[in-house]
């Protein structure tokens, strides 16, 4: 799928690219994100959850402070260097993608080399010791091919890569559907992602619910409330309330039509 001026504007609720400042195009099955080229202001990029494989086109977005691409399809590094391009670049999620590898700290140490200006990556706070041991022990990543985009500048289509460590069937793992219903939540409501450390081992199990979307969702709520304030947290039982009102109402209403038709 290409992502279209006419998507940005409809997500961003703007009238034109150059105002665009944040974009949320969480899940959106992307694979053609040549309309960054179009976009050097925005700031934050979310893009988890596509299936993109390459950051040529972002490189363009020279305002951009913090960028999401957890869960694509990107199988090299070397994509990296396009990122080498963002001077206001801090924080970067690049976990669950192909190029992440077996080793985790061997991966780590390989971003930080190529990216030093990164205060956060996959979530976690980048500290001194480690940039100073990314520089003298990370691994060099070599630049992009220059056959990995076509005459358009659109990436080319590869072959499907094979994930080092496979990505949890959603299904099968609860706790990774709850992470994804939570993370969605929080980034629509301008909240940072959490890690899988990050969260509880409870599921749907534990709340009494059979295992479906909405028990899902119900524990990615529940997950929500650890983070609220008592302010919050009110506004929470009065929205609570006022939706149980009208479900009850709902329901009700067939019940005193059968007695007005008889």
């Amino acid at each position: 799928m290409k992502l279209t001026r006419k998507l940005v504007l409809a997500r961003a609720k703007a009238s034109d690219l150059d105002s665009v400042k944040k974009l949320n195009c969480w899940g959106c099955n992307l694979t053609d994100i040549s309309i960054f080229t179009e976009m050097p202001n925005i700031e934050v990029l979310t893009l988890s959850t596509n299936k993109i494989v390459s950051l040529e086109h972002i490189s363009q977005c020279q305002s951009l402070t913090e960028l999401y691409l957890r869960r694509n399809a990107i199988e090299s590094l070397s994509e990296l260097h396009h990122l080498k391009l963002l001077p206001r670049l801090r924080v970067l999620w690049l976990a669950e993608n192909p190029c992440c590898g077996q080793d985790p700290l061997k991966y780590r140490l390989a971003v930080l080399r190529t990216l030093p200006q990164l205060h956060k990556l996959d979530n976690q706070a980048v500290t001194e010791d480690e940039l100073a041991q990314a520089l003298e022990e990370g691994e060099e990543i070599g630049a992009p091919p220059a056959s990995l985009t076509d005459t358009n500048g659109v990436a080319e289509p590869q072959q499907e890569p094979a994930l080092a460590n496979p990505l949890p069937d959603i299904e099968s793992d609860p706790l990774h559907y709850c992470m994804e219903e939570t993370n969605k939540i929080r980034e629509q409501l301008g909240m940072r992602p959490l890690s899988r450390e990050k969260f509880p081992s409870f599921s749907s199990r534990d709340t009494g619910c059979s295992l479906g979307r909405k028990s899902h969702v119900l524990d990615a709520v529940l997950l929500l409330l650890k983070e609220l304030d008592p302010e919050e947290l009110q506004v929470l039982h009065k929205a609570a309330e006022n939706r149980l009102r009208f479900l009850q109402r709902r329901d009700a209403q067939p019940e005193r039509t059968d007695i007005i038709q008889h």
